[in-house]
């Protein structure tokens, strides 16, 4: 059974179906949409009802495990053939995020181990995969926080960007794990979110967590950052990440780049919070990392709002990358990297990624 110790979960499996938060809808409303197959799950991954890298992840070990769930009942031949479809069903749902492939590359090396027995059998191998992938998440978020909140003084007055939260995660949160770490060890903080657009990630999503738990937060638009830092309000940055290549470039959501360079030009700490899993030593720097490219709609207007002059050309990058040299240190489950770079990345795992 999924558990989470955050006020909401992001995810839970209840009654053998996948239920996700709507995160389209927050935070005028907390809904959950119920999920029985891996191309219901594929799509909800596409469509934004989940989004940060950690729940992409886990959302798409429990949706290999809903698909073989639902085809149990077939000959091994059909099962093992509508199961190799929804891997790729899965794997083309978003193309940034490592922890997609990450989640589904767990999924398919117990697959292979256990694929010669009968598939209710190996159905329940994944779903018990599935859940081991989410309870491990929350463990690495607690640990990213503990280690990170060492870097957090009293009454810091913090600058996160998009949402690496429990709704990016399985709980506690990447980024946001810092911070909740950081108060719970006794901390005062105040955070700053930038709305991030075009999706508003920082407005819904971080800035509702915040105010759950009592964390002062204050909500700027994504161009007064280097405002604030001129002015000496901001203490640190803190982002989460999609992916960090070999050489410790950073992809993470569109606008974190500008935020790394105001950061450099006002010496402010520009920390990253980021899982192993979220590591890619088979990439060798961020100029390789694909970069989604979202609808023109999400930038056109919002919801049933549009903005936009008629005819107007759009670019929705969905992620840009941010230079290792302008990373003060990747925080991680197994300590905090500085100045990040292939060497010290390497170190990190006790042998190749494969």
């Amino acid at each position: 059974m999924i558990r989470a110790d955050y006020k909401v979960e992001t995810l839970r499996w209840r009654n053998n179906k996948l239920e996700m938060i709507d995160q389209r809808v927050l935070p005028e409303r907390l809904e959950y949409v119920s999920f029985d197959s891996a191309a219901a799950v594929a799509s909800g991954i596409r469509n934004m009802v989940v989004r940060g890298a950690p729940a992409i992840g886990c959302a798409a070990a429990f949706g290999i495990a809903l698909e073989a769930q639902r085809l149990q009942q077939l000959p091994q031949k059909d099962f093992n053939s509508g199961l190799e479809k929804s891997f790729t069903e899965l794997a083309d749902s978003r193309p940034t995020a490592v922890n997609l492939f990450w989640a589904l590359r767990r999924m398919r090396q117990v697959w292979y181990k256990v694929k010669v027995r009968n598939p209710g059998e190996v159905a329940q191998k994944l779903l018990d995969e599935a859940h081991a992938i989410h309870s491990e998440d929350l463990r690495v978020n607690h640990a990213i926080g503990e280690i990170g909140a060492a870097l957090v003084k009293n009454n810091a007055r913090i600058l996160t960007y998009c949402n690496a939260g429990a709704l990016a995660t399985a709980g506690h949160g990447t980024a946001l794990g810092v911070i909740r770490s950081a108060v719970e060890a006794g901390n005062t903080v105040s955070v700053f979110t930038s709305e991030t657009r075009p999706f508003l990630q920082g407005a819904r999503l971080t800035a509702w967590e915040l105010i759950q738990e009592n964390i002062p937060v204050t909500l700027i638009t994504d161009n007064m950052a280097g405002y604030l830092m001129g002015r000496g309000e901001l203490d640190l940055v803190i982002v989460g990440a999609d992916r960090v290549a070999a050489n410790g470039d950073v992809a993470n959501k569109i606008g974190t780049y500008m935020l790394a360079v105001l950061a450099q030009r006002h010496a402010i700490p520009f920390y990253v919070a980021c899982p192993l899993s979220s590591i890619d030593l088979s990439i060798a720097s961020g100029a390789d990392i694909p970069i989604e490219e979202r609808p023109q709609s999400e930038v056109l207007g919002y919801r049933d709002i549009r903005w936009a002059a008629e005819g107007v050309k759009i670019r929705n990058p969905a992620f840009d990358v941010t230079p290792a040299q302008l990373v003060t240190g990747l925080i991680t489950e197994k300590g905090v990297v500085l100045s990040p770079n292939r060497d010290k990345l390497k170190k990190l795992f006790p042998k190749k990624q494969k």
